[in-house]
């Protein structure tokens, strides 16, 4: 069955050449287009059911892309809106703003036509489509400004019982240790991770008993903005990871897009290292680069929570970790989850301590990390 899609741009040019990728896959089919965002909204509102996906930009006149996500999230319309912009690359605020509004993920246009036409572009769009209408496994990685991860493998892989009530879970016993012991939160989230995160770190308190570090896939320019919009809106204090920053209890490390981040000892306790190499499977940064960091520390506590997102990032980090560190595991629950990939994956791997809905994700976090 094809999936039908509605493309949203004020350049002629630009729905052209989107509605000439889309035609080009018999699975998609260009449904309406509009020219910019309130006569988007019209067709939206029209038939909320019509669309399987919509490509959206920022930039538009009469209402711009952000407005149009205001409004949909207003009228509680839930669609899957792919972000294709000059803004995603050059306005990261932008970009941040629409995901934290619901936007599915982003795609950067072309600087030229030249590079339009180059096959890249096309293939960005169409993956972002794939799996924004389901087309492929949620637990297969997305690929959109990066190149396509491969799925983490286990050997004591456990098959998800749907019927098991959402809460602890059964593991391997997790010690529980005193307030003055050595404590550090590690999350991880890709695909709609920052609308995940912007209804968690707000909502714990400045007071945790735990410093925090966060991996969300992103490019490089886009987890300065968003570490700065978390940090506007949180009691702690959020910002980008930078190397050799000591880690400190107050704060919360969001690691650089485009670098690895990794925890290393040093003289006055445990610094951040934030370094330029190599992907491991198509990921900078990399969720399981940073849990595996975490191994040959002396933390008495670590508490790992896997949000949204495509693939299996941070399983095989976590597996290592459980095999020798006192941890938690807390996994976002599918019904919340605007991609059940990655908690999927690490609860089939039975790592799981606790299920929760993202609404609860902070408390579970604060529940178990307690307070100074």
């Amino acid at each position: 069955m094809m999936k039908n899609i509605l493309v949203i741009d004020d350049s002629a040019l630009m729905r052209r050449l989107i509605s000439d990728i889309i035609r080009s896959d018999k699975r998609f089919s260009i449904s309406d287009v509009a020219t910019n965002g309130l006569e988007g909204f019209d067709l939206i509102t029209l038939n909320p059911t019509k669309y399987d996906a919509i490509l959206l930009d920022i930039n538009m006149p009469k209402m711009n892309g952000i407005q149009l996500l205001e409004q949909l999230n207003k009228t509680r319309l839930k669609l899957k809106i792919i972000m294709v912009s000059t803004l995603a690359k050059e306005g990261a605020k932008e970009t941040i703003r629409c995901l934290e509004l619901g936007a599915f993920d982003f795609v950067t246009k072309p600087e030229s036509y030249i590079e339009a036409k180059d096959g890249a572009f096309k293939e960005k769009i169409l993956t972002a489509l794939e799996y924004a209408t389901e087309l492929v496994p949620t637990t297969q990685s997305m690929v959109v400004d990066k190149a396509r991860p491969v799925l983490p493998t286990s050997s004591n892989k456990i098959k998800v019982d749907i019927t098991k009530p959402i809460g602890l879970l059964d593991r391997k016993a997790h010690v529980k240790v005193l307030n003055n012991a050595k404590k550090i939160v590690a999350l991880a989230c890709s695909t709609g991770g920052p609308k995940a995160l912007h209804q968690v770190i707000p909502k714990l308190p400045a007071n945790l008993d735990a410093p925090m570090i966060i991996v969300q896939h992103m490019p490089e320019g886009f987890t300065n903005s968003l570490a700065s919009r978390l940090n506007e809106l949180s009691a702690l204090t959020v910002k980008e990871a930078e190397h050799g920053e000591l880690v400190q209890k107050g704060y919360v490390y969001v690691a650089k897009g485009g670098s690895q981040l990794r925890i290393v000892k040093s003289r006055d306790g445990y610094t951040l290292s934030v370094t330029m190499e190599p992907a491991r499977n198509g990921l900078k940064p990399c969720a399981d680069i940073m849990y595996e960091s975490l191994k040959d520390t002396d933390y008495e506590d670590i508490t790992c929570v896997v949000l949204t997102g495509m693939g299996g990032d941070g399983t095989q980090g976590i597996k290592q970790l459980n095999e020798k560190n006192n941890i938690y595991v807390i996994a976002q629950d599918e019904a919340t989850s605007t991609v059940y990939g990655m908690p999927k994956v690490v609860y089939e791997a039975g790592l799981v301590d606790e299920v929760v809905s993202i609404e609860m994700v902070a408390e579970a976090i604060t529940k178990n990390v307690g307070v100074q």
